[in-house]
């Protein structure tokens, strides 16, 4: 049998191998060894493993040397394993218990990371998102000369910027269903409370159309005082967004309004 033919038999036996030898050294009762052994997984970027080592040695070493780096190697083993509630307790422990470690800081930020990771997509719940928020703005109050953080405000911009996006699906949302009394009051809320979102051009094009298809749709005795309204909000979209994606659009509605309140004015100085 050639060798090139024998490469796949000998990763396998190399394989199983390391999975004996992991699972001797998980049964094991010697501390040391399971501490030497999680370390070389660790530095070898073999977090799955080492971390299962960490965490069964973690409260033998407390109160020892070691338990520094334990402590700190288990929390971002879990972290790099995906494990990010794990992850972020763990960090906070370790703050906790070693409050002047060298790597506290760095502690304090991987631990807001991980409430970080845990976010969602912004169609889902956000309250794990607000939590990040939280944990991130504690590390950036509690260490400001940390090389890190530009890293935090990023996130921190990033994850607002996903509460911000999602308060505007909202409100957009009543504009779709054609809700439009509901669609200017909560895209006027929108664009009060979040006066540099990169979404207040969407929103004051969405209001100003929320207030056209109401003016349009309206009684005679409220036409043109809703159309007054909705020439007001195209002023401000042309005034803040001159080259506006949504020009062409804006431009037959305020040509509609125009013309609305031009009759209107002939119609009242005939009669």
């Amino acid at each position: 049998m050639h060798l090139k033919n024998k490469l796949p038999i000998i990763f396998c036996l190399i394989f199983l191998t390391s999975c004996n030898e992991f699972q001797r050294i998980l049964k094991s009762e010697d501390i040391k060894l399971k501490y030497e052994v999680a370390e070389k997984y660790y530095d070898n970027q073999e977090f799955r493993r080492a971390s299962r080592l960490f965490e069964q040695i973690q409260s033998q070493y407390r109160g020892k040397p070691q338990a520094e780096r334990v402590t700190f190697f288990y929390a971002n083993s879990l972290l790099n394993t995906k494990k990010y509630i794990d992850a972020g307790y763990q960090f906070e422990s370790f703050i906790k218990a070693y409050p002047l470690s060298q790597k506290v800081d760095e502690a304090a930020y991987l631990g807001a990371y991980s409430y970080y990771k845990t976010s969602p997509v912004f169609s889902l719940d956000q309250k794990e998102t607000l939590t990040a928020i939280e944990k991130l703005q504690e590390f950036i109050n509690t260490y400001p000369s940390s090389e890190k953080m530009s890293d935090a405000n990023d996130l921190v911009q990033e994850l607002r910027i996903k509460l911000e996006y999602k308060a505007f699906e909202i409100a957009k949302q009543f504009n779709t269903i054609r809700d439009y009394k509901s669609a200017i009051i909560v895209l006027d809320d929108f664009i009060s409370d979040y006066p540099g979102t990169p979404y207040r051009e969407d929103a004051l094009f969405y209001l100003l159309d929320s207030s056209f298809e109401l003016a349009v749709n309206s009684i005679d005795s409220k036409k043109i005082e809703r159309f007054e309204q909705a020439r007001k909000i195209h002023k401000e979209l042309m005034v803040t967004y001159p080259e506006t994606k949504y020009i062409e659009k804006s431009n037959k509605m305020i040509e509609t309004i125009d013309e609305e309140i031009t009759t209107f004015a002939k119609n009242s100085t005939v009669q």
